[in-house]
């Protein structure tokens, strides 16, 4: 099968998903080297994709404090370009700050207002799902029905973007909810299998609870999907769509 942009895009994709399923310890860094090189030979149509490997290679760096090998996959990405300078103010990310390449690659990077907004947007998103996340996993223990939660999420942006940064983030923020939604489904089949089997030999069994249950849980389901789709991004009237160098290093307060 030959590769395309969409066909990497999607792999990519799927290599994040894994990632943040199986752990980095398990599904290792093979895919994302796989996405690099298949991308840096599409030739110039692929160097967003390879830079977003690479960033994502670089994040793995940081967590695992390999700050040379960060800087390394970094400087490529930028040069591929990468420009989420939000991203670069996460706490992985903040020990580098005072590295002198760290500073002059940031200092490579240009953005736009309009693209600025939405790299928030989409950090703040990938914040909300991991908290909703979060919350479904605690208010899920006790439930007594047998009901599956998909954990419903804000509708990805749809605006031309101004620099081919942002559909990185994008794939990084699709990612994100495609694997917490996966985590949380199997939870609550994992539940759901447990409340079937015990109901059908507890006599004892509270069935006026477990219909509460599944109201409550309709009800927190549905009040996430209005709130996902209120959240929707909205481009700014008047953003900025010329190219200018990114707010200074240490300016920015990630949303996490």
């Amino acid at each position: 099968m030959v590769d395309t942009v969409n066909s990497l895009a999607a792999r990519l994709h799927e290599v994040l998903v894994e990632l943040m399923t199986k752990g980095p310890a398990v599904a290792g860094t093979r895919g994302l080297h796989d996405v690099v090189a298949r991308a840096t030979a599409l030739g110039p149509d692929g160097a967003w994709l390879a830079a977003a490997g690479r960033a994502n290679l670089a994040g793995l760096a940081c967590m695992q404090g390999q700050a040379e090998l960060a800087i390394l996959h970094l400087e490529a990405a930028v040069a591929g370009g990468f420009n989420d300078c939000v991203e670069l103010h996460t706490a992985p990310m903040l020990p580098l700050h005072q590295d002198p390449r760290f500073q002059a690659l940031y200092q490579r990077m240009r953005i736009t207002q309009a693209d600025l907004d939405e790299f928030f947007w989409l950090h703040r998103e990938i914040q909300i799902m991991i908290g909703d996340a979060q919350r479904a996993s605690i208010d899920n223990i006790s439930r007594y029905d047998t009901g599956v939660s998909l954990l419903p999420q804000a509708p990805l942006p749809t605006r031309e973007p101004n620099t081919l940064g942002v559909l990185i983030t994008r794939i990084d923020l699709a990612a994100t909810q495609t694997a917490l939604q996966q985590i949380a489904v199997k939870a609550d089949l994992q539940r759901s299998a447990g409340n079937n089997s015990l109901s059908l030999i507890d006599d004892s069994w509270d069935y006026s609870r477990a219909r509460r249950d599944a109201w409550r849980a309709d009800e927190v389901e549905s009040h996430r999907l209005q709130a996902g789709a209120a959240r929707a991004f909205v481009e700014r009237p008047g953003a900025g769509t010329v190219l200018v160098p990114c707010p200074p290093l240490g300016s920015i307060t990630h949303p996490g």
